[in-house]
């Protein structure tokens, strides 16, 4: 059993949460990035084809963007495969019927889903997460997902700092070692990204 939960998460987890919610108002001052431009969710793009891949494979219709920012990837936008259009939005590229956000350090997308999804998606979202609070997160995750969980983590330093000055990346591992993490957490199919290297 873990030693944290989402009802009870470690102090470290609550100042990092603070911090998020203050730079999606505030934006990232030291490199002078704008609110509505500080984590719209921009980095799902490079993951699309790999996530159609598990939704098709797995016959997925509704999805969990867990850590989802802004959301601002679901907004209507020429989706280019290939160099070719193939579709005016991301939902409608991965022809699925719902595709919720959450994101607790953004108010809109704050609130817990009810429920299970037929996919979960998370994408630069855990090593924005304190290591001690990664076995609660995971079972969260794995817990929303009925058919697959698909994980991008990036493992260096990021380009953001809290408004604290620290890294945003507080969690910087390894691939292996998020390798071995996410498969003690997992109960369906599931994919990882683990980004050594920008």
């Amino acid at each position: 059993m873990p030693l944290y939960s989402r009802e009870h998460p470690s102090a470290r987890y609550r100042e990092l949460l603070a911090q998020y919610a203050r730079m999606h108002v505030e934006g990232e001052t030291r490199l002078g990035i704008a609110a509505e431009q500080t984590f719209p969710g921009s980095s799902l793009g490079a993951h699309i084809v790999r996530i159609k891949r598990l939704i098709e494979e797995t016959g997925a219709r509704t999805l969990l963007d867990y850590g989802a920012g802004k959301g601002q990837q679901y907004r209507p936008q020429k989706i280019m495969v290939d160099g070719r259009h193939v579709a005016d939005g991301i939902a409608e590229y991965w022809d699925v019927d719902e595709v919720r956000c959450f994101d607790p350090g953004f108010a809109p997308h704050s609130a817990l889903p009810d429920g299970r999804f037929d996919g979960v998606v998370c994408t630069d979202v855990l090593e924005h997460c304190p290591e001690e609070d990664l076995p609660w997160i995971l079972d969260e995750i794995f817990g929303y997902a009925a058919r697959f969980v698909y994980l991008n983590v990036a493992c260096f330093p990021a380009r953001k700092h809290l408004p604290n000055g620290e890294n945003a990346h507080v969690t910087i591992r390894p691939p292996e070692w998020w390798r071995s993490l996410v498969a003690a957490h997992a109960t369906v199919r599931w994919e990882l990204n683990a980004a050594a290297a920008p």
